[in-house]
């Protein structure tokens, strides 16, 4: 605990038929992201095998894109259970699948950023028609430091604040046993030195 009902989709396409998958349950945190990362890396190998399913595939992965949101919100295992969470491993595109995954959505992807770019440029009088916002903090977090997160969660985009500043926010903790203290936010894993370490945000109390 906690835990809430998860439900994660899956696709399997073998040239004429096509098989489509579904695990439910009442998960933990851990749980339900090991459960994702598993069912959205056998989809995406998977998932391609034909005519059909190259168009409902991109679809079951974004739905699960819903059920990971959820996931997300949980704070993490606060009680004991009668078994370990299971391992939710590493993340989808740091597998082997992530890799094999990009030449399909290559594929995918090119038509349908082709099509809006050349109907920007075709009614822009200027060069540059299309502008694109990315993530603006890309230093990693310091732990002992404090974050302020410039965007509404549970969008993150998170700077690193002196903790005497009226900016500080949250302050930056490394988790204990593995799980952040209950009432802590976690920080997205790109926000580590090495792109792969959990950091806890702890509320800062005023």
């Amino acid at each position: 605990m906690p835990a809430a009902p998860v439900t994660v989709r899956g696709h399997q396409g073998m040239v004429v038929v096509m098989r489509f998958l579904r695990r439910r349950g009442v998960l933990c945190r851990t749980c339900g992201l090991a459960v994702f990362r598993q069912m959205q890396a056998d989809t995406l190998v998977r998932g391609w095998w034909g005519v059909l399913s190259m168009l409902i595939t991109p679809v079951v992965l974004l739905l699960n894109l819903g059920a990971l949101s959820g996931i997300r919100r949980l704070p993490p295992p606060a009680t004991a259970a009668w078994r370990p969470p299971l391992d939710p491993g590493r993340p989808v595109l740091r597998r082997p699948a992530g890799l094999f995954a990009l030449i399909p959505l290559g594929g995918l992807a090119i038509p349908l950023v082709a099509v809006p770019v050349l109907m920007v440029s075709g009614t822009s009088k200027e060069p540059s028609g299309v502008h694109f916002t990315p993530r603006r903090n890309l230093d990693p977090l310091s732990v002992g430091a404090c974050a302020h997160n410039d965007r509404e969660w549970p969008h993150q985009d998170l700077r690193n604040v002196p903790c005497d500043s009226a900016d500080a926010q949250y302050l930056i903790t490394e988790p204990k046993n593995g799980y952040c203290a209950a009432g802590d936010y976690v920080a997205h894993l790109q926000y580590s030195v090495d792109g792969d370490s959990t950091l806890c945000l702890r509320p800062v109390k005023r």
